[in-house]
């Protein structure tokens, strides 16, 4: 298993159990519906426990676009790698919603609100304010971003020394797993904390494509906020890390 395949794996994991839990709160005659926001958010840390653990030896463990670019503005990751992890990603990510829509199949057909299965999908705002919402993604991607610069002390194999490569899976599985966690269940609450545009454009593609009774509009003019909120996000901590290196230097 290479790299990409690895971040492919690893995403599609993350979205199946992180949206599957979604779809096992929201929708109608589950087990677990109406599970509450504390099921949902340990169950997408739980998720990402999962995509690292599988990941992580072998490509770091990104399966998150704004990983992938933070770590490239930081120097820590080869530029001429980002563009393959990152496709990997969202097609890792609409994998993953296709196996939701496959396992919850009749739960879909079963409830009739669009609202609550667009959201077995992607992200939405509680309140609708795009400055506002915008601000909730950079600081939670922010937040991400930053822990995985200044805590796990990253080291990548640029060249034939054998080196830990740099993502997510050098916190290890389950500190990110709690990061993740309590990223979700303090700054989750206004937009649903995408962090990750894998986790929202590639599952929102397929919300748009895939068979469902009263399925409702995919909601795409929202839909550039869990894009550019992590992207901005991920920029700002890397920035504040190669701030903190030049420091250091000088």
């Amino acid at each position: 298993m290479n790299e990409i395949v690895a971040e492919f794996i690893g995403t599609l994991l993350l979205v199946l159990l992180g949206n599957g839990v979604v779809a096992n709160v929201l929708l109608k005659d589950t087990k677990g519906h109406a599970g509450g926001w504390i099921v949902i958010a340990v169950g997408w840390g739980l998720g990402v426990f999962v995509g690292v653990a599988v990941a992580g030896p072998v490509s770091g463990a990104h399966i998150n676009p704004a990983v992938t670019i933070g770590l490239a503005v930081a120097g820590l990751f080869p530029w001429d790698s980002v563009t393959l992890y990152i496709i990997a990603q969202l097609l890792g990510g609409a994998a993953g919603a296709f196996l939701v829509w496959v396992f919850y199949y009749h739960h879909f057909n079963r409830t009739v609100d669009p609202g609550l299965k667009l959201a077995c999908y992607s992200t939405g705002p509680a309140i609708r304010r795009y400055g506002n919402n915008m601000i909730s993604e950079v600081i939670g991607t922010f937040v991400l971003i930053f822990v995985i610069l200044y805590i796990s002390e990253p080291v990548m194999d640029m060249g034939d020394g054998h080196q830990v490569k740099m993502g997510m899976g050098t916190l290890g599985a389950l500190p990110v797993a709690l990061l993740v966690t309590a990223i979700g269940l303090s700054l989750g609450g206004t937009t649903g904390y995408a962090i990750n545009p894998a986790r929202d454009l590639g599952p929102r593609v397929m919300h748009a494509l895939l068979p469902m009774n009263h399925k409702g509009k995919s909601d795409w003019g929202y839909s550039w906020i869990p894009v550019a909120g992590p992207v901005a996000g991920a920029l700002i901590a890397a920035g504040f890390y190669l701030v903190h290196q030049w420091l250091v230097i000088t």
